[in-house]
């Protein structure tokens, strides 16, 4: 080998070796990095789903803001305690508790700042000792800055709110229009008052005042709507044909519509 293409080859390792130093260092800087966000994540929620007041403002500089996409932007953190010191975390309210959607949570270095978390989270709701429900899906980014030896949140982003899929149990099968028929027709509830189902390709729709609803069969009697936690059976009276329908909620019958027509 020559000389000159000696110190060539030498020169290249020499890189090669340097770049994969590097890259392994960045890797382990990464990997540090995401395990304390995550950690602080998770304490964070914890106070949020506990109503640890103390707790859940040592996570916020003085200066915070919290946007959300229903309502808008919350400047400072005297006005954010006051937020959820009188709506989250009164006794009076329902009770508000949050889950992480598994796999969806990515935490990114944010240069000469600290980092930040994204991911999709729900939120179940429990109300006048009812069991708790599946209430919303929405998206969420939290800036969090390193100044001083600690760490804490800067800014929060809380945004794409919607009704969390339901009854994500239960599959829909097809049954003929033949079978879908005999569900149409015009029903009277108690509380609800007239009830409308027609039919639209392979599911019914219900029509109930300004409610509009698709259910979709999960056997030739019963009905699920996706989002809503409510079911729909429709019976049979003597004569064989179908005389009611029961709504039920979480599994609790929470209206019964007779049949007028």
């Amino acid at each position: 080998m020559t000389s000159k293409l000696h110190v060539l080859m030498v020169s290249l390792c020499i890189t090669l070796s340097l770049g994969y130093s590097a890259h392994a260092q960045q890797s382990g800087a990464l990997k540090d990095l995401t395990t304390t966000i995550l950690t602080l994540d998770t304490e964070f929620w914890k106070s949020y789903n506990s109503c640890d007041i103390n707790k859940f403002r040592t996570f916020f500089v003085e200066d915070f803001e919290f946007y959300h996409d229903k309502g808008g932007l919350t400047a400072g953190l005297t006005k954010m305690m006051s937020s959820v010191e009188n709506g989250l975390c009164n006794p009076e309210n329902p009770r508000v508790r949050r889950e992480v959607v598994k796999g969806s949570v990515a935490v990114y270095p944010l240069n000469n700042y600290g980092a930040i978390i994204t991911g999709e989270h729900v939120f179940y709701v429990s109300e006048n000792g009812k069991k708790e429900r599946l209430a919303e899906i929405a998206k969420f980014t939290h800036v969090w800055q390193h100044k001083n030896e600690q760490w804490k949140m800067t800014r929060v982003l809380s945004y794409d709110h919607k009704p969390a899929p339901q009854n994500t149990d239960k599959k829909e099968i097809s049954l003929s229009d033949e079978t879908l028929n005999l569900y149409i027709g015009t029903y009277q509830a108690p509380q609800t008052g007239t009830v409308v189902v027609t039919k639209k390709d392979n599911h019914l729709e219900i029509n109930a005042g300004k409610m509009q609803a698709f259910i979709y069969p999960q056997t030739e009697t019963l009905f699920f709507h996706k989002q809503s936690p409510l079911t729909f059976e429709f019976t049979k009276g003597e004569k064989g044909v179908i005389s009611k329908m029961i709504v039920r909620e979480n599994g609790q019958i929470a209206e019964e519509a007779k049949k007028v027509k």
